[in-house]
């Protein structure tokens, strides 16, 4: 991972580190926080991180 790139969790599936670029989906739950969807690098199964 380069020093630009910031960290928004980890893998549910096998644990690996998630950064923003794996970014896929962003959206606003019902409780008005923001959830994404990512596809993990590592394991390449959309997860929603950690």
């Amino acid at each position: 991972m380069n020093a630009d790139e910031s960290s928004i969790g980890r893998c549910p599936e096998c644990g690996g580190e998630i950064s923003e670029a794996w970014i896929l989906v962003e959206y606003e739950k019902n409780d008005g926080t923001e959830g994404v969807w990512t596809e993990c690098p590592t394991c390449e199964d959309v997860v929603a991180p950690e």
